[in-house]
Order: C-alpha cells, then structure tokens, then sequence
C-alpha cells in the first residue's frame, strides 16, 4: 500500500508529532508499506493518506479528500486539537467528518470528541523501544519523569504543584525531558 504521512512539524524540529510520525513510517515500512512522510500532501495518489494534527494539516486533508473522495483519509487528533482547538473551531470539526478513521493516542481522548465521532475512532497508544541495558532504581529516591515541550495547554506547572504538596521528606525527584 502506498502510503502519505502528513506532519506539520518540520524536519529540524523534534516534537511529539514529528517523533510520532517517524516512529509510524518506521511501523508501516516494516510491514511491507510504501511509505512517503512529508510536511503536506503533495498532490500524488496513495492509497491513504494518514494526517497528524487536523487544524495543521488542515490544507492536505481537504486537498486530499478533494482529489480522492473515496481514498481513506486517517486523521491522528493530536492533543492540540483535542484540548484546544476542537471545541471552537469549525474547521477541525468539519475534519471529523471528513476522516475515515480518527486516531487519538489514549482512551479517555475519545471522550473529548463528538458522540458522533466515537465510532469511528481508534485509540493507538505510543510506545518506546526498551533501551538495552537494564539500570536499577536508585535506592535513595522516587525518580519521576515529564516528558514534554511544556507550554500552557499541557499545564506546564503540574508536577511542580504537585512536588510542593509533599512532605519536606519526600524523596521524589522530577525530571522534564523537553523544552519548557
């Protein structure tokens, strides 16, 4: 299967949704797939077409379902659209109509999606290759971890809000992977 993979996050740049849209082409070739990762639709026919970011990715998806009414069109509804744009934006509603599939990449983010779009929604959740070596925990703290390129709609001071609550005696340490 030919397949187009639409991110708008530039290749220099390494977001969720680029890291996410490499890790799927990686996916789908090694299942046999032709797969093409671009920035926008290129005007091409495939035999799908898979979109991170409805809002972003706005102009490939119309593009595409323009061209090829009846070609699945699968749209990967990143948390941006899910928690900001989707409940004002009629574009990104419009999209979920338009999508054959939609992907969200945890369950309680169906919830955030129309009634009437529910149905036709997967849930894929991300993964990571295990690293090679093994490393114990430390013995002498509670190590947690955010991974995120923190900004206001991912509630950047969550874990430090949460930190402040703890006994003086707490051993937990935070760590942010990310920019932020």
């Amino acid at each position: 299967m030919q397949i187009e993979l639409v991110t708008p996050s530039p290749p220099e740049l390494i977001d969720g949704n680029r890291v996410t849209a490499l890790r799927w082409e990686k996916i789908l070739t090694r299942l046999g797939h032709e797969v093409v990762l671009r920035n926008s639709y290129s005007g091409n026919r495939c035999d799908m077409l898979i979109a991170l970011h409805a809002r972003k990715s706005l102009a490939s998806i119309n593009a595409f379902r323009d061209s090829w009414p009846e070609a699945p069109l699968l749209v990967a509804m990143t948390g941006s659209d899910l928690y900001r744009d989707l409940p004002k934006n009629a574009e990104v509603l419009k999209v979920l109509d338009q999508a054959t599939r939609l992907i969200v990449l945890h369950r309680r983010a169906v919830f955030e999606l129309p009634d009437s779009a529910r149905a036709k929604t997967w849930v894929i959740y991300q993964s990571a290759e295990a690293p090679d070596v093994r490393l114990a925990p430390p013995e002498t703290h509670f190590q947690a971890a955010v991974v995120a390129h923190l900004r206001p709609q991912k509630d950047p001071f969550r874990a430090a809000m949460a930190v402040r609550k703890l006994p003086l005696s707490s051993r937990v340490q935070v760590h942010h992977a990310g920019r932020g």
